[in-house]
């Protein structure tokens, strides 16, 4: 098959242009390069036929010039901006990358004649779920409280009125929309791994204070109703994450429209988290207790029926210091990311 990857230099996106190369599938991987690193590609090309296109999703015309220059069969669409507090300081950015740009996108694949995608959501759509939503169902309302959350719903409905227009014509359009959790870890072959700058999630951070490369890690609220007072989140290792693209790419047919929902089913606290990889690095992980951050629910994890019994999938690596540790072994070998 092949595959358009958007995004694909970028943390999730390259693990999926690896895994679809592994598979013998043809990638094509559009990354405007704002957070991703073109030196994924120099590791991706001994795996197989890719192209790397630099340029931005909200250009239609020429991203449908690539599509019909490469055949294009289905998108895997990554590419967007994803720091929840940088959005609510600079939300017409995230309106621009995430909602514009998608629309170019499906505009794109339109005038190529691409009639299938598989969209990068995230639970960030459901805001704060009420008590009776957690574990959290596809069937949650999705109230978003951050610009970076309405941002996806507005795309995940541009898809869906799409769809429901296709149909009305009697053409195809299909998709499916993974609403991720936190994703983390590692390739566990060590070539490719996470690098954000800057960075902001949990574990990535733990582990740059085990390298000495900052002073401590700090909690944001202490006294939530959890049993050891930390927020509480789903955290899918990103091979299961990229597990789910493929069986949602194979089992996607004409027409078809699914939402999924992808964790591993169970939460960890912040200082699980943190105590599993002072525990995987063998080093001390200095902790400095802050306050609350605004709009941060006490605990948020999956409910994974739907994408167990309907997709067939279920997270293969659901142990907290597992995870950390494919995370720990890139990180040590590149202590400063792709830099």
């Amino acid at each position: 098959m092949n595959v358009l990857v958007t995004g694909g230099c970028g943390y999730i996106g390259s693990h999926a242009a690896l895994r679809l190369l592994e598979d013998g599938h043809a990638v094509t991987v559009v990354d405007d390069l704002t957070r991703g690193h073109k030196q994924v590609i120099e590791i991706l090309k001994p795996l197989g036929d890719v192209r790397f296109v630099q340029d931005d999703l909200g250009r239609g015309d020429p991203i449908a010039h690539v599509m019909r220059q490469r055949s294009i069969d289905l998108v895997m669409h990554f590419g967007a901006l994803a720091y929840v507090g940088e959005s609510v300081e600079q939300p017409l950015r995230y309106y621009r990358k995430n909602t514009a740009s998608s629309l170019g996108l499906l505009e794109a694949m339109e005038e190529a004649g691409v009639s299938k995608i598989v969209f990068s959501s995230t639970c960030a759509t459901y805001g704060k779920p009420p008590k009776r939503y957690v574990p959290i169902p596809e069937s949650c309302p999705q109230k978003p409280i951050n610009p970076y959350g309405r941002s996806k719903l507005m795309v995940e409905q541009m898809l869906l009125d799409h769809a429901h227009a296709k149909k009305q014509r009697d053409e195809t359009f299909a998709c499916t929309m993974l609403r991720y959790f936190n994703v983390a870890g590692s390739d566990r072959k060590g070539r490719i791994g996470e690098d954000h700058d800057p960075e902001t999630h949990l574990i990535p951070i733990a582990l740059e204070v085990a390298l000495g490369q900052r002073p401590h890690i700090t909690i944001f609220g202490t006294d939530y109703d959890t049993e050891d007072g930390t927020c509480i989140r789903d955290y899918v290792h990103v091979e299961d994450l990229i597990d789910a693209h493929i069986e949602a790419m194979q089992q996607l047919d004409a027409n078809e429209l699914h939402t999924f929902n992808v964790g591993i089913g169970r939460g960890y606290s912040v200082r699980e988290v943190i105590d599993a990889a002072a525990t995987v690095t063998g080093k001390k992980i200095k902790v400095i207790e802050g306050d609350r951050r605004p709009g941060d629910p006490p605990t948020l994890f999956n409910n994974p029926k739907r994408i167990n019994s309907e997709l067939g999938w279920e997270a293969k690596i659901a142990d907290l210091e597992t995870i950390i540790d494919s995370a720990w072994q890139w990180r040590k070998q590149n202590p400063h990311g792709y830099g």
